[in-house]
C-alpha cells in the first residue's frame, strides 16, 4: 500500500511548489536592470534586509522621492483631463523608450506650461464672469428702476415672516421710505440703492442679514440670473440671484456693503440715467464678445495640450510605477563590504531558477557590465512562503481556500477538492434546474465578455463576480443536475406534471390528492418520482431523504478530511500523527457516524421500517438490549458494542501518547542518546541537535503547553464530529426551504392571479413572481447557499487537516503593481 501511494504521480495543486533561498550579489552598474528584468519575469521574492532601517535612511530614497514627484505631476495631469471632459482612448502600453531624467524634464515641462495656461484661463474666466455678472445686473436693475408701475416689495414689521412674491410686486405701506420711492429717485430724497449678485444658496440668509442690520429701513428686491456662473477653478456651475437694496443714510451704505463682503456678493454701480445705462450695457456686451473669443482660444490650446499629454499618459504612468517600485525593491538590498555591490536575498520556486540566471545573465549583457551577477542557493531556517500555480479556472477556487488561509509549506491544498465539492455542495442546497439555467446562462456571459470585461476597471461587485465566473458556471451546471434529481423545474411545473402522469389506483379516490402514497406501476427512471408531488407524504418523505443524504455527504467529506491529514503526516514524515491523531480519528467518528450512514444504507436498500433515531440513542443508553424490530441485520447488536468500545478508547488513544513520547524523544534527543529521524508535526526533531535552531526547539518545548494544545486538539475532535455532523443538515434545511419558496411564489402569487379573468391582475402577479424568483430564489438564496457552502468546506472539511497559518508567496512583479501605489 505504501508503495503505491509512493508511486502515484504528482498532482500540481496537491503541493505548494518547492522552494528555494537564494542569494543574489549584483554589481552597481548591473543592478537596476537586473532588478527591472526580475520584475518583468515575476518569480523572485526578494526579502528586506533593511529592515531596522527607516524609509528615510535607505540608499534609494532620493529616487524613491523623485518618482513619487513624478507621480503627483501625473495624477493632475490625469485629474486636469477629467475636468476638462477630454475622452482617454486606449492607447497600446509600449515599453519605456526614454530614461527617467529625461522623463521628469519632459513632465515639469508640461506642468509648467499647463499651470501657465489653466492661471491665465482662470484669470479670464474670473474677468468673464464678473462682466457676465455686471450684464445681468444692469439688465435686472434696469426693470427694478424703471419699471411703469413702481412696485416694490417691503418687509413688514416681523422678521421675514413673508418672502418676496414671484411677480416682485411689493405690499402698501405707509413708510417713509416708500412715499419717497413712490415719488421718484432724486438726489434731494436722500435714498440710495446698491445692485449686485449673490448665490442663491445665500440670498435667504443675506437678506435676513441686511433686514436687521438696517432695523427693516430698507427695501429688499431680487430676481434670478438669466444665466449659471462657472467657477475657474472647480468648472462647477452656480446659480445666482441679481438683487438691489434701496436705503437711507450713510451708516447704512456701510453696514451693507460690509454685508456684502460678507456673504461674498458682488456689488456692481447701475446709473440711474437710461442712456447711461444702455452705453455701459453695450461697452459690456462689447468685451464679453472679445473675452469669449479670447477664452474659446485659450481653451483650445489648453485641451491641445492636454490632449498630447493623454497620448503618452499610459506610458508614462507605467514607467514611473515601475521604477518607483524598481527603487522600493533596491532600497531592501544591501551594499556588500567592498561597496561596490548590491546584496539581496528571497525566495524563489525551484523551476524558476534556470529562468532568473537566464535573466540575469541578459541582464548583465544588457548593461555592458564587465562582472556577472552571482546567483547561488542558500538554507534558511524560515518556512518558505507558499506558491500555487493557477490558472483561470482553478484561481477563484483557490482563492476562496485562501480567504480561510494560507497553506503551509507543501501541506495538502483543499483547493484541489473544493474545485468539484464546492459547487455541488451548493448544488445540493439550491437544486433546481430551471433556476440554474438562469445562473449557467449568466456565467456563459460572463466567460463569453471575458476578453472584455478584463480590461474595463469593473465595479467591487462586478469584479468579485467576474472572477468567481468559473465558480458560477460549475454552480449552474451542479444545480441542474440536483434539479433534476430532485425533479424540480423553478420547484414547480413537475408538480403539475406529475398529478397528470400518475394513476390512482385506490378505487374510492377521486384524484390522487387524496391518497397517501401513490406510485408509478414501474420505477420511476431518474431521480425523485414526481409522484411524491401533492400527496399527503409528500413533504415526511422528502424530509426523510435529503436529511439522511445530508448525513451521507457529511460524513463522506469528513473522512475525506480525517484522510488527507494522513498524506499529511506521511509527506512530512510524522509517524506519531499517524498512529495517535489520525487512526483515533477514524475509529472514533466511524464507530458512530459510520455505523450511522451504514444504517441509513442498509435501511434504502432494505426498505427495513427501523427507527434510526432509536438505534443510535439506545446504542448509548442501553447497549446491551435487545432491538427487536429496530434490527436491521444479523449482528447489530455485538457489532454496536465493539463500536461503542472503540469510540471511547480513541479518545484517550488521542490524548495521551503524543505529548509523552514528544517529551521522551525530545529529551533522549538532547541528552545525546538518539540521534535518529524522528520527524513529528509539533517539533522538528531532524536537525542536528548543535544548531541553533535545535538549541531553539529546546528553549521553546514545554510539555504543559504540548499536553493542553493536545487536549485541546482532541476535545475539539470529539465534539465536532458531533456538531460537524449536525451541521451537514443545512444540505437538508435550505433544499427544503428553495423548494418551499419557490412552490409558494408559484401557487400563491403565480397561479392565484391566473385564475383571475383580468389582465391587469395577471399581470401584477406575473410581475409579483418575476421580482420574487428573480430577487429572492436567484440573488438572495444564490448567497445564502453560497455561505453555508463556504462555512461548511472552511469549518467541518478544512478543519480537520488544514493549519492555514503560512504565508504567501509574493514575488516582486510588475504586473502586480495597482493603482493605489501610486
Amino acid at each position: 500500500m505504501e508503495e503505491f501511494i509512493d508511486n502515484l504521480p504528482p498532482m500540481d495543486l496537491m503541493r505548494s511548489e518547492k522552494m528555494s533561498y537564494v542569494q543574489l550579489i549584483i554589481p552597481m552598474e548591473s543592478a537596476h536592470r537586473a532588478i527591472s528584468y526580475l520584475g518583468e519575469l515575476g518569480l523572485l521574492q526578494f526579502r528586506d534586509l533593511n529592515a531596522d532601517k527607516s524609509t528615510f535612511q535607505r540608499t534609494f530614497v532620493n529616487q524613491v522621492k523623485r518618482c513619487g514627484e513624478m507621480s503627483r505631476k501625473l495624477r493632475f495631469f490625469k485629474d486636469r483631463i477629467s475636468k476638462a471632459g477630454i475622452v482617454s482612448l486606449e492607447h497600446p502600453v509600449m515599453q519605456p523608450d526614454m530614461e527617467l531624467e529625461e522623463l521628469e524634464i519632459q513632465l515639469a515641462e508640461h506642468e509648467h506650461e499647463l499651470i501657465e495656461l489653466n492661471s491665465n484661463n482662470e484669470r479670464l474666466q474670473h474677468t468673464y464672469n464678473e462682466l457676465l455678472e455686471f450684464k445681468m445686473v444692469l439688465d435686472k436693475a434696469g426693470r427694478f428702476l424703471f419699471s411703469e408701475k413702481n412696485h416694490h416689495a417691503i418687509g413688514d414689521d416681523r422678521e421675514l415672516e413673508e418672502s418676496v412674491n414671484s411677480n416682485h410686486e411689493f405690499i402698501d405701506t405707509a413708510s417713509l421710505l416708500e412715499k419717497e420711492l413712490r415719488s421718484g429717485f432724486s438726489e434731494q430724497s436722500g435714498v440710495r440703492f446698491i445692485s449686485g449678485i449673490v448665490c442663491k444658496s445665500r440670498v435667504v440668509r443675506f437678506e435676513r442679514m441686511l433686514f436687521r442690520a438696517t432695523r427693516g429701513n430698507m427695501l429688499f428686491n431680487q430676481a434670478p440670473a438669466d444665466e449659471e456662473i462657472v467657477d475657474p477653478v472647480t468648472f462647477e456651475k452656480n446659480a445666482k440671484i441679481v438683487f438691489m437694496v434701496f436705503f437711507s443714510g450713510e451708516h447704512a451704505k456701510t453696514k451693507i456693503l460690509r454685508i456684502c463682503e460678507a456673504f461674498c456678493a458682488n456689488c456692481y454701480p447701475v446709473p440711474e440715467d437710461l442712456t447711461k445705462q444702455h452705453q455701459v450695457t453695450r461697452e459690456v456686451l462689447s468685451r464679453l464678445s472679445d473675452l469669449e473669443a479670447t477664452l474659446d482660444a485659450g481653451i483650445r490650446h489648453r485641451n491641445k495640450a492636454l490632449s498630447s499629454i493623454d497620448y503618452n499618459l499610459t506610458k508614462w504612468v507605467t514607467m514611473v510605477r515601475r521604477e518607483k517600485a524598481v527603487y522600493d525593491t533596491l532600497n531592501m538590498l544591501n551594499f556588500d563590504v567592498t561597496k561596490k555591490c548590491l546584496v539581496g536575498e528571497g525566495w524563489c520556486p525551484i523551476f524558476a531558477t534556470p529562468m532568473i540566471q537566464e535573466t540575469l545573465q541578459r541582464a548583465t549583457y544588457d548593461s555592458n557590465s564587465l562582472v556577472g551577477v552571482i546567483f547561488h542557493v542558500m538554507d534558511s531556517v524560515e518556512s518558505p512562503p507558499t506558491y500555487f500555480r493557477t490558472n483561470h479556472f482553478t484561481n477563484a477556487f483557490q482563492e476562496i481556500v485562501d480567504a480561510y488561509g494560507v497553506a503551509r509549506y507543501q501541506e495538502a491544498n483543499p483547493a484541489v477538492y473544493t474545485v468539484i465539492t464546492f459547487p455541488f455542495l451548493f448544488a445540493v442546497m439550491f437544486g433546481d434546474w430551471g433556476h440554474g439555467i438562469c445562473l449557467l446562462i449568466g456565467s456563459l456571459i460572463l466567460i463569453a465578455r471575458e476578453s472584455k470585461l478584463s480590461k474595463k476597471k469593473l465595479g467591487s461587485f462586478m469584479e468579485m463576480l467576474f472572477g468567481g465566473r468559473f465558480v458560477l458556471l460549475l454552480m449552474a451546471i451542479f444545480s441542474i443536475y440536483c434539479g433534476l434529481i430532485y425533479n424540480e423545474f423553478f420547484s414547480v411545473p413537475f408538480h403539475i406534471f406529475g398529478r397528470s402522469a400518475y394513476k390512482c389506483h385506490d378505487a374510492t379516490c377521486s384524484n390522487a390528492a387524496t391518497v397517501g402514497l401513490v406510485k408509478y406501476q414501474d420505477p420511476y427512471p431518474f431521480g425523485v418520482d414526481p409522484s411524491w408531488r401533492g400527496s399527503r407524504s409528500e413533504l415526511p418523505f422528502l424530509n426523510s431523504m435529503k436529511m439522511k443524504m445530508s448525513i451521507l455527504l457529511g460524513v463522506a467529506q469528513m473522512n475525506l478530511g480525517i484522510l488527507l491529514s494522513y498524506f499529511n503526516a506521511r509527506f512530512f514524515g510524522s509517524s506519531l500523527d499517524i498512529r495517535y491523531e489520525f487512526i483515533p480519528q477514524m475509529i472514533f467518528l466511524n464507530s458512530l457516524f459510520g455505523y450511522l450512514s451504514l444504517l441509513i444504507i442498509i435501511k434504502w436498500c432494505t426498505g427495513s421500517q427501523a427507527d434510526l433515531y432509536h438505534v443510535m440513542i439506545y446504542m448509548f443508553l442501553s447497549p446491551t438490549d435487545n432491538l427487536g424490530e429496530n434490527e436491521l441485520f444479523w449482528g447489530q447488536r455485538p457489532l454496536q458494542i465493539i463500536l461503542l468500545l472503540l469510540a471511547l478508547v480513541a479518545v484517550p488513544w488521542m490524548l495521551f501518547p503524543k505529548p509523552f513520547i514528544l517529551k521522551k524523544l525530545h529529551t533522549e534527543r538532547f541528552q545525546g542518546r538518539t540521534y535518529g529521524m524522528l520527524g513529528t508535526s509539533e517539533i522538528d526533531l531532524e536537525v542536528e541537535p548543535d544548531s541553533a535552531r535545535a538549541r531553539q526547539h529546546h528553549e521553546d518545548f514545554n510539555f504543559s503547553e504540548v499536553f493542553v494544545h493536545q487536549m485541546i486538539h482532541s476535545i475539539e475532535f470529539v465534539l465536532g464530529a458531533v456538531s460537524n455532523t449536525a451541521s451537514y443538515l443545512r444540505l437538508w434545511a435550505l433544499s427544503l426551504a428553495h423548494s418551499e419558496l419557490s412552490t409558494v411564489f408559484y401557487e400563491k402569487v403565480l397561479l392565484l392571479a391566473w385564475s383571475y379573468d383580468n389582465f391587469i391582475i395577471r399581470l401584477v402577479g406575473l410581475a409579483v413572481f418575476s421580482f420574487a424568483t428573480a430577487f429572492i430564489l436567484l440573488m438572495m438564496e444564490t448567497l445564502s447557499a453560497f455561505l453555508h457552502a463556504l462555512r461548511l468546506h472552511w469549518v467541518e472539511f478544512q478543519g480537520k487537516f488544514y493549519h492555514g497559518d503560512g504565508q504567501k508567496f509574493k514575488p516582486f512583479s510588475f504586473a502586480s503593481i495597482t493603482d493605489e501605489e501610486d
